[in-house]
């Protein structure tokens, strides 16, 4: 956008010399944005999967005892409880094994 900026007010506003200045630093500029927000969105890694839901809390859909399955950010997975829990009971997810999480009641 300042690159554009730049062309519009060398073109029409900034006289000879200084026109080709102010272009060239707005093309600096430019593409040390782009760097920027490059290394800016490459820092952290995506989080994504079952991984991310450890310490995650959960509503039970299903009751647990001690299979049943749990409603958490608007998925329904398959959990396990040893201690039980009821439907609508909110539990903390501890553990994963494969794509079982295992809860136990908050």
């Amino acid at each position: 956008m300042i690159f554009v900026i730049a062309v519009i007010l060398a073109v029409f506003v900034v006289p000879a010399p200084w026109g080709l200045v102010l272009v060239g630093v707005a093309a600096v500029i430019e593409i040390g944005e782009t760097f920027f927000w490059i290394w800016l969105s490459q820092r952290h890694g995506v989080k994504m999967g079952a991984e991310t839901l450890l310490g995650a809390r959960a509503e039970v859909a299903s009751a647990c005892r001690p299979e049943g399955q749990v409603r958490i950010q608007g998925e329904l997975w398959r959990a396990r409880c040893e201690a039980g829990a009821d439907k609508g009971v909110w539990v903390r997810v501890v553990e994963r094994d494969g794509l079982t999480l295992l809860v136990e009641p908050e």
